[in-house]
């Protein structure tokens, strides 16, 4: 009798089954970081090397973000019809950034000098005062870093990019391809400036100051926020988990790092999927195919399994109908000729292509099995008909009028 199937993902018992059953979640969060600390350790004695730099393993795994985890989402349709360059943040319980070297470049609007005087502020956290390393406006990297040399070193330079909410969708044209080929330093927007002034719950706008509001780096008449709010904003952005949606049916999101324990990464794990699936997902769980959790080098654990590959019945076909669309597909395009033809129809395609008329549709001839001894008696008897066909036509013009042959046609003869 053959082996009864079993269900690689479990849903949740009671409820609905569009969510995530966290006994699942936890269960393949321990087998991943079971399985890549076995690999780091067979790898590591293998090649026999050990560094001699490592501190206890307590303090080692604490600052250890070197192996990162993700969350795989592939959706029945593309998540967005357009690409955006514009990363999304979501809020996870355990941190990602929180290594006191990581350094932030900030990119603000105009003026940059009110949001380094904002820095320091005594009443700016310290500590991550120390970490935000540079603080460039948008009208200064526009000027020092337009050569593609300045933009590297600019990213080579920090590790994490935060930029104005109101300047963020400038940058694209100003940092290029040196910034936004790759997902991984792209700049994160964080809302720095003042909040808007609000009449019975509503916001008002502010009247714009006399040349303001024109131009790149324009900040709409608001200025910069106060230190504690902005210095808890950049908190929150680095501390997220980080997205950049492309116009595709796989996303991947890092939610945590192999040096974690399971309990913090599967609680990662469910954050990150209801955020984005909640918010960013057509239908939402109903567009929703798969959920997987994976390592750099490993293959993909599966969380969560959709029983249906289509989002609604209409979207399946039939044999008939698919033969028919297909069909239907291919009319009007051209088909590619054979590399052999008839003789007779390439003497007449050449003969219409030089009287300089397009030439219609040939229809295209089905080719013959080769064969060499009838091909060489082809050829011959063409060369023979050549011949023929060229004396008939020296004795029409007459002797004289024959071309003599030239001198190298004479060489070549002897």
């Amino acid at each position: 009798m053959p082996a009864a199937s079993t269900a690689l993902t479990t849903k949740v018992e009671s409820g609905s089954p569009y969510q995530l059953d966290s006994a699942q979640t936890l269960k393949a969060s321990k087998a991943l970081l079971a399985h890549i600390k076995t690999s780091e350790k067979a790898s590591t004695t293998a090649s026999g090397k050990q560094s001699l730099l490592k501190d206890t393993e307590e303090e080692q795994d604490e600052a250890d973000e070197s192996t990162p985890i993700w969350l795989s989402l592939t959706t029945k349709t593309h998540i967005i019809k357009d690409k955006k360059f514009k990363p999304l943040r979501l809020a996870v319980p355990h941190a990602l950034n929180t290594s006191p070297t990581t350094t932030i470049c900030l990119i603000t609007a105009d003026p940059q000098r009110t949001y380094k005087d904002l820095i320091q502020d005594p009443s700016f956290p310290p500590a991550l005062a120390q970490r935000i390393t540079k603080v460039v406006g948008v009208s200064k990297l526009k000027k020092k870093y337009n050569q593609y040399e300045a933009q590297r070193k600019l990213y080579a330079e920090h590790d994490i990019f935060l930029a104005d909410d109101r300047i963020i969708t400038q940058l694209t044209k100003l940092l290029g391809k040196t910034f936004y080929k790759g997902t991984t330093k792209r700049p994160i927007p964080v809302d720095i400036a003042e909040p808007a002034p609000k009449v019975d719950g509503k916001r008002v706008s502010r009247a714009k100051p006399s040349g303001e509001g024109k131009g790149e780096g324009a900040t709409g008449g608001r200025g910069a926020g106060s230190a504690k709010a902005v210095a808890a904003e950049i908190e929150r952005a680095i501390k997220s988990a980080v997205v950049s949606l492309t116009p595709s049916t796989q996303t991947s999101v890092r939610v945590g790092y192999a040096s974690w324990d399971a309990g913090k990464l599967a609680a990662n794990i469910e954050a990150v999927a209801l955020g984005l699936i909640e918010s960013h997902v057509p239908k939402k769980w109903r567009g929703v195919r798969s959920l997987h959790v994976k390592g750099p080098e490993t293959a993909a654990l599966p969380i969560w399994l959709a029983d249906e590959l289509w989002v609604d019945e209409k979207d399946v076909l039939g044999e008939e109908e698919a033969r028919s669309k297909i069909q239907a597909a291919n009319v009007g395009k051209k088909r590619k000729s054979g590399v052999l033809e008839g003789v007779d129809a390439v003497i007449a395609g050449a003969g219409v292509a030089g009287e300089g008329k397009k030439s219609k549709k040939q229809k295209v001839l089905p080719l013959k099995e080769s064969n060499d001894d009838n091909l060489d008696k082809e050829i011959k008897l063409r060369k023979e008909k050549l011949k023929k066909q060229k004396a008939e036509a020296a004795v029409d013009a007459g002797v004289d009028e024959m071309p003599k042959p030239s001198k190298r046609a004479k060489k070549t003869a002897a």
